[in-house]
């Protein structure tokens, strides 16, 4: 026995619907003008005369990033602080090191 498949309308509309546009898109290929005009400068503003020379970052370490560095090192301190409240252990000792007993290297 021939199993039929069954094709859903959604599928066809949606098929249909990219045909109509693909004709359109090819009627719209015609050279079309834009004029984009410029807003007008509000009075009072002046445009600057020079323009200023920007300095290229090394390896990206810019003054953003940096402060942006710098405020998520402040969060993780502070959670780490809060961590160690809440559990009475050093982060150290939640994950498995053994602290305060020194090295234990025979002189």
């Amino acid at each position: 026995m021939a199993a039929m498949a069954t094709i859903p309308s959604t599928f066809l509309s949606h098929q249909s619907l990219c045909h109509d546009l693909k004709k359109n898109s090819a009627s719209s290929r015609r050279a079309k003008v834009f004029r984009v005009r410029a807003a007008k400068v509000p009075a009072g503003v002046e445009m600057p005369k020079v323009k200023p020379k920007l300095t290229e970052p090394f390896l990206g370490f810019t003054k953003t990033a940096e402060i942006w560095n710098s405020r998520a090192c402040m969060i993780g301190i502070i959670g780490t602080f809060i961590v160690e409240l809440i559990f009475h252990r050093g982060i150290l000792q939640m994950i498995g090191v053994d602290v305060g007993k020194g090295l234990d290297i025979p002189l």
